[in-house]
């Protein structure tokens, strides 16, 4: 199967939402789009991958190559505010929930062009958040509230240090954290994902057990035995043991969270393996 190795680049503008510097203009989501070769009477799967905190798409060809060698039709966002593109901005670092918006818009502008097939979805560190979120894992308000409020300690961001001051100089903290907590815990299930794999996932902590136990459709997970930036007890066990459809093993004791995003890792086996990994699970479910 021959694919393009180049990606469509696109720009698409959510108008529902508002742009972080200028609110006056609409939310923009950079879009990075494989085509496959599959006839037209036959959609290929499409499988979204959304990138780690402070990341992009365009750098994610760890996971968009063997998927697109695969066969899938794959498409990489650039998430508004948290990407090094465009620049960062404290929402776009803990205003998670608009992540998994940011995909269903997108899956909203591709089927208006042509059928979709089936679709996956698989992200890195706070894109596997985003990709559990849109099978229906929700973020708790309470614990949310907490870690706003500065009673819950908010992790490091080495991206972005002190994204929570950011905010709270931006917006009082009254007004942001009331609207946080508005949108914190809505359902962000889209039907049209039929599975799900993440990778070292974030955010772990702050979604709700009950949500994802209502998590119907395959999820994959893989993480690093020596990741200290989204740990596994922390971070990727909520996932994994509440998840009745999940499954997943280490990487590796010594693999960290860098090397999977670093350009010279420490082991630079881990994301190559993890790629074809998920490449093999997208086949198996979405095939």
């Amino acid at each position: 199967m021959t694919i393009s190795r180049e990606p469509l680049i696109r720009v698409l503008h959510d108008e529902s939402r508002r742009d972080l510097r200028d609110p006056d203009r609409p939310r923009p989501i950079r879009l990075y789009l494989w085509e496959s070769n599959h006839p037209p009477a036959l959609p290929a799967p499409l499988v979204v991958v959304s990138h780690g905190t402070g990341g992009s798409g365009s750098r994610m060809e760890w996971l968009t190559e063997p998927l697109c060698q695969a066969g899938f039709r794959v498409a990489a966002l650039d998430h508004h505010g948290n990407n090094f593109i465009d620049g960062y901005e404290p929402e776009g670092f803990l205003h998670v929930w608009e992540r998994p918006r940011d995909v269903s818009f997108a899956l909203d502008a591709l089927a208006r062009e042509q059928p979709l097939g089936p679709v996956g979805v698989a992200g890195f560190s706070l894109g596997g958040y985003t990709a559990a979120a849109l099978a229906g894992a929700r973020i708790d308000p309470q614990i949310l509230w907490a870690v706003m409020t500065g009673e819950v300690p908010l992790p490091e961001i080495p991206e972005f240090p002190g994204a929570l001051e950011a905010l709270r100089k931006k917006y009082p903290l009254e007004e942001s954290s009331r609207r946080a907590l508005d949108a914190a815990g809505v359902d962000h299930t889209d039907p049209r994902v039929r599975a799900v794999f993440q990778v070292a996932p974030g955010v772990g902590g702050l979604v709700t057990r009950e949500s994802l136990a209502t998590v119907q459709v395959p999820v994959g997970i893989r993480w690093g035995g020596a990741d200290t930036i989204n740990p596994y007890d922390a971070d990727t066990r909520p996932y994994l043991e509440h998840i009745p459809t999940a499954s997943g093993c280490s990487v590796g004791p010594e693999v960290r969270h860098e090397d999977f995003f670093m350009p010279a890792p420490a082991n630079p086996t881990a994301r190559v393996r993890v790629g074809q990994e998920a490449a093999t699970f997208f086949q198996q479910h979405l095939l």
